[in-house]
């Protein structure tokens, strides 16, 4: 698994700034007034620091963005560089001047001149965050970044913050690691061996198996994988750090790989379809992350396992499929399976763990990509609070999710004629009908919130905490989500 940078906390001692190599960041405020360790950086290159400060190009920076003055004079770094930022930045300021160092990281030291300014953790998160590359498949030398040191005051105080943001850091690379997976190494069996290792952090694992997933009647989920010889799974994880009350339920939509079933995808561009398991990646990531911080809460998290392939065994279109509700479903395109696996195992954590809450996050449609783009997430609930609750730790954790509408008028779309239901609406509100069908396989009075991820969970082109490829979007509003809300104490 990939591991975020090692960040190492010192008191501040200006008289190390001239024997640093590498690369040494600097803050300087909107003002232009240099602190104390800017200002001996400014005299040890001979001004060269307030004269680019005074310059139009400083004047023109935004919040967080940076500019690189290379060998500098005076010192034996090979970079300085400059973030604009002021002295007490807000947490999105803070993370955004950290994810601009984490991107200009390499192999060689990077020293970070924090001195007095505040939120010091976050910028430290920020540049962990950034700091990511998936090459386990590429051979030659691999990435790997230099020692950091951030140098500021109080810096026990500094770091014991930061340590809960860096296990949330692990957490969201776990989540990335998993999507950019190939689906001939994030096999079925592979996810559910990964997942199962994290008893070695405490979550309790179970792996459920098919002939036990046959015996509880999750036959939709079942019918998804009946074309593929891997073998379909359901991973319990649980987390049991509070008292006794009920868990948060988080359920993911885990199909390491969608050709779309005999409803075959078009051959351009189905090689991303390796991230259709983001749904069950974000939930990993998730526990992982309260798991190595501790949380002081009870959260499962269930993920259905599922591979999507054409063959002879493969469910077709027009058959009638029983879940493990009762109701039956009218598979009229199988390449619309994501909500046929989270069906089962929605209806399977409620019956089993009467959870306080749920929330589930599947790739699940194109249509909210068509309707939000790459920048939010869709969300769909029938609470009003536990939805308001969310969208503030996301709003709080600069992850982009937006509220979508539910309503009655919207089965009409999903009405089957030979079954209770069918698994698709048309083209009309895709996105919206999909939740629609999810909320069917929700118990009545049942908190619940469906986020459909398809937009987020992998993109073309880096984001601000990520480059391109899997961001590991909804684990830390998730744990925002969870240690505001969940936890006790």
């Amino acid at each position: 698994m990939t591991q975020p940078i090692q960040i190492d906390f010192t008191e501040t001692n200006i008289d190390r700034i001239a024997e640093m190599t590498g690369r040494v960041v600097v803050f300087v405020g909107a003002d232009g007034k240099l602190g104390q360790n800017a200002r001996r950086v400014n005299r040890l290159t001979k001004g060269a620091l307030g004269r680019f400060v005074a310059s139009d190009q400083f004047a023109d920076m935004k919040a967080g963005h940076g500019k690189d003055l290379a060998f500098p004079v005076g010192l034996k770094a090979d970079a300085l560089q400059i973030i604009r930022l002021e002295r007490r930045p807000t947490l999105e300021d803070a993370r955004k001047a950290g994810a601009t160092i984490g991107k200009s990281h390499g192999k060689s030291p990077l020293f970070i001149l924090a001195g007095n300014w505040q939120k010091v953790e976050q910028i430290a998160f920020g540049a962990a965050l950034r700091a990511y590359e998936f090459d386990d498949h590429k051979t030659g030398d691999e990435k790997t970044f230099g020692k950091v040191e951030v140098m500021a005051n109080k810096a026990d105080d500094v770091a014991a913050a930061a340590k809960p943001l860096m296990f949330v850091a692990e957490g969201v690379f776990f989540t990335r690691d998993l999507t950019m997976e190939p689906a001939n190494v994030l096999t079925t069996t592979e996810f559910g061996d990964r997942l199962a290792a994290m008893k070695d952090i405490g979550v309790k694992v179970e792996v459920l198996e098919e002939p036990e997933l046959e015996k509880l009647g999750m036959r939709t989920l079942l019918s998804v994988g009946h074309g593929s010889d891997s073998p379909s799974k359901v991973v319990v994880m649980k987390w049991n750090g509070g008292g006794d009350e009920a868990p948060l339920a988080l359920v993911g939509k885990g199909v390491v790989f969608d050709t779309g079933g005999i409803s075959l995808k078009p051959g351009a561009g189905m090689e991303d379809m390796t991230m259709d398991m983001g749904g069950a990646g974000v939930v990993a990531g998730v526990m992982r992350a309260i798991a190595l911080r501790k949380a002081k809460a009870n959260v499962v998290g269930l993920v259905g396992i599922v591979e999507n392939m054409p063959s002879a065994r493969a469910t077709r279109p027009g058959d009638v499929v029983k879940s493990m509700k009762g109701d039956t479903v009218e598979i009229i395109n199988t390449d619309a399976e994501g909500r046929l696996v989270l069906a089962d195992v929605l209806w399977y954590a409620q019956d089993r763990f009467n959870p306080s809450g749920i929330v589930d996050l599947a790739t699940l449609t194109g249509a909210i990509v068509v309707g939000l783009g790459h920048h939010n997430a869709g969300v769909f609930s029938n609470d009003d609070a536990f939805c308001d609750s969310f969208l503030k730790a996301a709003k709080l954790e600069t992850e982009g999710a937006w509220r979508m509408p539910l309503g009655a008028d919207y089965d009409k779309q999903i009405k089957s004629h030979i079954a209770d239901i069918k698994n698709v609406g048309g083209r009309d509100a895709g996105a919206v009908t999909a939740a629609q069908f999810l909320q069917r396989f929700i118990k009545d009075d049942m908190p619940w919130i469906h986020l459909d991820i398809a937009g987020v969970a992998s993109v073309k082109s880096e984001t601000a905490y990520a480059p391109k490829g899997a961001t590991g979007w909804g684990v830390m509003a998730l744990n925002r989500l969870i240690a505001d809300k969940y936890e006790q104490g």
